[in-house]
C-alpha cells in the first residue's frame, strides 16, 4: 500500500463539476471563441471549421442550460440570435487558457521528437 495516496474527493467533487461542463467534444472551442464578445450561430460556426450544425446546436444548448452561455433574440427582420459567455462562462476561461497552453507546448515537444 502506498503511503501518498490522493485526498478522498469530495462528495460533489467541484473538478467533476467543472469538468462536465466542458468536458464535452467542442465545449472549450465555443468557450474560447465567445471570448471575444458576443457571436451569432454562423460566426462560431465559421470560427470552427470541422463541427457540424448539429453538435454546435446541441453545445450552444448544453452550454445555456448549465449557465455558462447566454443566448438573446435580437429584435431584428428576420431576428437573429446571440451568444456570449455569462460572468460564470467567463470564469473558465483561465482554465481552457491554461489547458491551451499546456497543449502548445506538448506540440512543440511531439515536434521536436519527430523531428
Amino acid at each position: 500500500m502506498r503511503k501518498n495516496q490522493s485526498p478522498p474527493a469530495p462528495h460533489d467533487c467541484p473538478l467533476s463539476e467543472c469538468l462536465s461542463v466542458i468536458g464535452g467534444a467542442w465545449t472549450p472551442n465555443v468557450i474560447w471563441n465567445l471570448s471575444a464578445g458576443p457571436r451569432r450561430f454562423s460566426e462560431l460556426k465559421l470560427d470552427m471549421p470541422g463541427v457540424s450544425a448539429k453538435i454546435l446546436t446541441t453545445r450552444l444548448k448544453e452550454l445555456e442550460e448549465k449557465g455558462v452561455i447566454d443566448r438573446e433574440v435580437k429584435p431584428t427582420s428576420p431576428p437573429s440570435v446571440e451568444y456570449s459567455l455569462t460572468r460564470e462562462g467567463r470564469e473558465l476561461l483561465p482554465a481552457i487558457e491554461a489547458i491551451a497552453a499546456v497543449g502548445k507546448k506538448l506540440k512543440r515537444r511531439k515536434k521536436k521528437a519527430l523531428a
